[in-house]
């Protein structure tokens, strides 16, 4: 089906492109550059107008390597390009004929706007947003509910992504994707997953780039598609920075710097970032377990309160051998220190709540430190043909996490009098290492044909001394049985990829293929269980693009897609804070692959513009957890591997300026997903439709002030066993430009309503379940940030 389907697209296109060179009797090309460091400019705008009456006939944008080609009838023109940031250019005027059909703009070197006020107001001014058929980039600074956040609290404001009650970043509803720092892993998110975003100031950041269906360029990983972070960076002359101060409700202080200094051949910077933050949250639970001929009741409360410091640092120097040779070190470290305290209560129940029949009090206290290194040294060469370009980069990270935890337990009967008591001791020191080496490299070998290759190389080993103690009736602390061993984790994948890329009129094609040869194994080095896995595997991809008339794209793109289960998902040990749900990883857990189609169409106009796009992704052995829950009413989550699922939908995001005070930015995801879960149990099969909504609006209030406003919605869900329920809240926010526009004053709150809680209702053979959570009450903050030369 998927063979018959691909074909089927590669034929219209085809056709349609055949039909297209009959038409078009003219061709303009040339590529877009930075007028100091000649890097190539993508997303570019061009304009064709005619040279008498300076209307506007057609246009496009610069691609990847900042090449354009615009096909144009017989006349009269000039080109106009833009791009953010930079001053507009305006080329002579030239004729196409039937004589001389092609003209070659050749390079065109762009400059950054110069920072008077006249040109920071109507020139500089990025876009919250900006489309594109392949790539989505959401620039940090813009969007005014970002200011005193962390990089979770970003994502969560993007179109596209959700962050759940646990910290899980999803995008288009799928969690399996891929979020990458600097285009690169990162240590923030090797241990906890997208929760350790937290840690990365908002401020720090520059923008994120959303790619929902990778070429073969990209690394493997992430089946809903890659979320690349990228951090702030200048390479001007002279002296430029910003510098940033916040505090909010509940506790958060902070505050960052980020600066930038070239003379010459060299350029330094540096971004600094520290704050204190407390995050106080809730869960609760009702269960009703069907056991022997009766029903145990439970009612089950978490109040948690988290503390943590954290600093984070990132250093280092580009030195121009020339302008088009550049190498660059740099070294990140990032420190965080915390405290967790949560306060647990459980209420047992006999048939009805009316006939209680004891609870318990619980209470975690822990203490934990998370240092994160990261060493890159990188080379980048720009050769004299546009498009030609050799990367190469190498970095090591290396990170440890060392936690001690202490539960106190004491059990109440139905009176109130106490009928026992248990302390419980658990420290756990947890390491990663990981080494990565990879080249890029490009050769156009025609005006818009272009050939890349490129090799990628990582090797990874985590390790985790696990143990919990309980102290016995003489005050000694003793192992609990099978919560004592170290687990070790090995990762080895290599793979190495080519691209073939060209243009003929307005029909583009990309077609790729990558191999990964991938070797993991886990071993728990007490009991000797080792569990290795070795696969090689082709992950082809294909992208076509064909620009129609009157700014209007449209793309088709397929790839192959795997998800291999993280170091969390195979750890064996059981989550020990909460003593009636365990969380646990499943060694025997295979990876994910699917098959990704994606039909988009991209119109640009003068107001704004509109990306849809029409999704299917078809996914085998896809990992969810199970829950499962013993005859004492205790829970167990594990991952399992279900047969199938099969996901298609419908997602337009568009950005309209109605009035020159009024910016409005929407995203609409319509999607709907059928589950195979027989190989498990049938009963855990599930299809859903369900959607989401966000809706921005920014308003100038005056040249120096701002408001912004956004509403979400996500409505109900259905999963294998069970459904979450709807979610909707509500952002708020006012900026002041202050001190001669070179500093700034941001109020903002997140969640105002403080409606966004999870809801959820599980189903298994013996129980029933209702939960609800907040991971984060409504934030209110207030931040100052101040510009030098920017």
């Amino acid at each position: 089906m998927m063979k018959d389907l691909l074909g089927l697209i590669l034929m219209s296109a085809c056709l349609t492109s055949l039909q297209a060179q009959s038409i078009l009797k003219g061709q303009v090309y040339g590529v877009v550059q930075d007028s100091v460091s000649f890097a190539n400019l993508e997303y570019a705008t061009i304009q064709l107008q005619q040279a008498v009456d300076h209307s506007v006939v057609t246009g496009g944008i610069t691609d990847q390597s900042g090449t354009f080609s615009v096909d144009v009838e017989q006349g009269s023109y000039y080109a106009v390009i833009d791009f953010i940031g930079y001053q507009q250019y305006k080329t002579e005027a030239f004729e196409i004929t039937q004589d001389a059909p092609s003209v070659d703009l050749g390079v065109i070197l762009i400059q950054q706007v110069v920072n008077t006020l006249k040109e920071v107001v109507v020139q500089a001014e990025k876009s919250t947003m900006e489309l594109a058929l392949d790539k989505r980039i959401f620039n940090v600074g813009k969007d005014l509910g970002n200011a005193g956040g962390s990089a979770s609290e970003i994502l969560n404001n993007i179109p596209s992504v959700t962050v759940d009650a646990e910290g899980e970043v999803s995008l288009r509803g799928n969690s399996n994707v891929r979020i990458l720092v600097d285009g690169k892993p990162s240590g923030l998110v090797s241990f906890k997953g997208g929760i350790g975003l937290q840690q990365l100031q908002a401020s720090l950041i520059d923008k994120v780039e959303i790619i929902t269906n990778p070429s073969a360029r990209y690394e493997a990983e992430g089946m809903g598609g890659i979320i690349n972070i990228v951090l702030k960076k200048d390479r001007k002359q002279g002296f430029n920075g910003s510098f940033e101060i916040s505090g909010g409700s509940p506790l958060n202080v902070g505050g960052a710097a980020n600066v930038n200094y070239r003379k010459n051949d060299l350029n330094f910077f540096i971004n600094y970032g520290i704050s204190y933050r407390n995050l106080p949250s809730y869960r609760s639970i009702y269960q009703e377990l069907r056991e022997r001929d009766s029903v145990f009741i439970s009612k089950q409360s978490f109040e948690h309160e988290q503390k943590g410091f954290s600093q984070n640092i990132r250093g280092g120097l580009d030195y121009f051998f020339t302008e088009t040779s550049i190498l660059t070190a740099s070294y990140l470290f990032r420190r965080s220190d915390g405290t967790r305290f949560s306060d647990i209560r459980y209420e047992d129940y006999l048939t009805s709540i009316q006939n209680p029949t004891g609870y318990t009090l619980r209470i975690q206290d822990e203490e934990e430190a998370e240092p994160n290194n990261e060493y890159a040294l990188s080379f980048k060469k720009i050769f004299e043909k546009k498009g030609h370009e050799f990367t190469a980069d190498v970095r090591f990270l290396d990170n440890w996490e060392d936690s001690d935890q202490k539960y106190t337990e004491t059990n109440f009967a139905s009176d109130g009098t106490r009928v026992g008591s248990s302390l419980q001791l658990s420290p756990n020191f947890e390491t990663e290492k990981q080494l990565l080496f990879q080249v890029d490299y490009s050769y156009p070998f025609s005006k818009d044909g272009k050939l890349e290759v490129g090799a990628r190389s990582s090797t990874r080993d985590i390790t985790n001394d696990f143990l919990v103690e309980q102290q016995n009736e003489k005050g000694e602390f003793i192992p609990l049985p099978g919560f004592d061993n170290d687990f070790i984790y090995d990762e080895n994948i290599h793979g190495a990829y080519g691209i073939l890329a060209n243009k003929v009129k307005k029909f583009a094609y990309q077609v790729g293929i990558r191999a990964e040869w991938s070797t993991i194994e886990t071993l728990l080095l007490e009991t000797r269980e080792k569990n290795p896995r070795n696969y090689a595997n082709l992950f082809p991809s294909v992208h076509m693009t064909y620009d129609l008339v009157n700014d209007h794209a449209i793309q088709v793109s397929y790839s192959r897609r795997i998800r291999r289960p993280t170091y969390r998902e195979l750890t064996p040990y059981f989550t020990f804070a909460d003593n009636r749900n365990f969380y646990s990883g499943n060694p025997d857990l295979n990876p994910e692959f699917s098959d990704v189609f994606e039909f988009g169409h991209i119109k640009y106009f003068e107001q704004g513009s509109v990306v849809s796009s029409l999704y299917f992704r078809t996914t085998d052995a896809i990992s969810q957890g199970i829950r499962s829950v013993d005859s004492n009413g205790f829970s167990t989550i594990k991952p399992e591997n279900l047969k199938n699922e099969q996901a298609y939908g419908l997602e337009v995001t568009a950005g309209y300026t109605p009035l020159t005070w009024w910016k409005l930015d929407l995203n609409v995801n319509l999607f709907r997903a059928e589950i195979d879960a027989s190989n498990i149990n049938a009963q855990f099969n599930s299809e859903t439709t369900t959607w989401f909504v966000r809706q921005t609006s920014r308003f100038t209030l005056s040249p120096k002030a701002d408001l912004q406003f956004r509403a979400n919605y996500e409505a109900p869900k259905q999963v294998p066993q069970g459904k979450s329920k709807s979610l909707y809240y509500f952002d708020i926010a006012f900026t002041q430009d202050i001190l001669g526009n070179q500093g700034t004053l941001t109020l903002n709150a997140s969640d105002i309503l403080n409606t966004r809680k999870f809801r959820s209702v599980i189903n298994g053979t013996n129980f029933y379940a209702e939960a609800e959570s907040q991971r984060q009450q409504r934030q209110i903050n207030l931040t100052l940030s101040y510009r030098i030369n920017q």
